[in-house]
């Protein structure tokens, strides 16, 4: 679902592509953004429309970094259109940490115009997009780092890895990782520096949770990272959130890499993502084989990726207000089990 809570803001430059979307021009203006099936006009170089958010970006509207970004994305959709002489479709439904639309360039070619949500995890993506220069991931064709903004490939048919059987997808990802492992450093963050604040926050985080799992879970996160984190291998660059829905049918190459949060690590932190992830499959055998799999075809050592996959993903099971996600509780579950 789409929900449109931003109104009455945008500028003439923007042009829809989305052939479901109802346009009008008036006298003097040209096509806008707006809601499927709803008309759109624009006079005078203003849009009287609505600027459709994906209901996973509602959590914004909680905080009040969020609903300044919310405030500011007409803005910064104009500009970046004008800009870059964009014309540009409605966002894409499924969004968590940006807004995404797809875009044309003035010679027709796709693209995807990304207006990152101000987190840390995301400040990077475009270096890391720029290092790997099209190999694997997506190509960066632009960025304005003021706005927060990227304009970058856009993968056609753009169907997720996870659409694929699990064997399948693995065997995309075997043949995928490696070429993104490239010797890294600054600016990247270490996941020693990542660990040492998600250390600090899961106790704080687990009792405002209202302790929802058992001790013996952070107990064994806190010292598998107190372990891991001062032992590392070669340090290259590895995507956090690297799981099955962030790789998509492409042209150019079969599977493109998309949405990296990237850190400098070992290669046994970089598979993490596909461990715990849900995407393919969501049961103790399903994990376990993603971690044998992974951690044999990669040459990396499966204690450590069990390790990173135990502390990363129970970090990620809490938030700061409290919230918990279960399926990530699981996850830690089956593999500290798993002896």
């Amino acid at each position: 679902m789409i929900r449109p809570v931003i109104k009455k803001f945008a500028s003439s430059w923007i042009s829809v592509v989305d052939p479901n979307l109802l346009v009008t021009e008036s006298a003097g203006g040209v096509a806008g953004i707006g809601c499927p099936g709803r008309a759109v006009t624009v006079q005078d170089g203003r849009m009287d429309s609505e600027l459709p958010i994906p209901d996973g970006l509602g959590w914004v509207r909680d905080v009040p970094a969020g609903r300044e970004w919310l405030a500011a994305l007409p803005d910064r959709l104009a500009e970046c259109a004008a800009r870059w002489s964009l014309r540009v479709g409605p966002p894409f439904p499924y969004a968590f940490a940006s807004l995404a639309l797809p875009a044309e360039l003035p010679d027709a070619t796709p693209a995807v115009l990304k207006l990152q949500y101000p987190d840390p995890d995301s400040v990077h993506e475009a270096t890391a997009l720029d290092r790997w220069a099209g190999e694997g991931a997506v190509r960066l064709l632009a960025h304005d780092p003021e706005r927060r903004a990227l304009l970058v490939e856009r993968c056609v048919p753009g169907t997720s890895l996870h659409a694929l059987p699990a064997d399948a997808a693995l065997d995309v990802a075997v043949g995928l990782l490696p070429r993104l492992w490239r010797p890294a450093g600054p600016p990247f963050t270490s996941p020693a520096d990542e660990a040492a604040g998600r250390m600090e926050r899961l106790p704080a985080n687990w009792e405002r949770a209202g302790r929802p799992y058992e001790r013996r879970l952070l107990d064994a996160a806190l010292g598998l990272l107190t372990d891991l984190v001062g032992s590392q291998g070669e340090q290259v660059l590895v995507n956090q959130d690297l799981h099955a829905g962030n790789v998509l049918r492409a042209t150019r190459e079969p599977w493109l890499v998309i949405d990296p949060k990237p850190l400098t690590g070992e290669r046994e932190f970089g598979v993490v993502p596909l461990v715990r992830g849900a995407e393919l499959g969501h049961l103790p055998n399903a994990v376990r084989r993603r971690l044998d799999r992974l951690s044999a075809e990669l040459g990396l050592d499966r204690e450590r990726v069990r390790g990173w996959a135990v502390g990363q993903t129970l970090a990620w099971s809490t938030t700061a207000d409290g919230q918990l996600f279960p399926r990530q509780v699981e996850v830690v579950r089956w593999l500290l089990d798993d002896r």
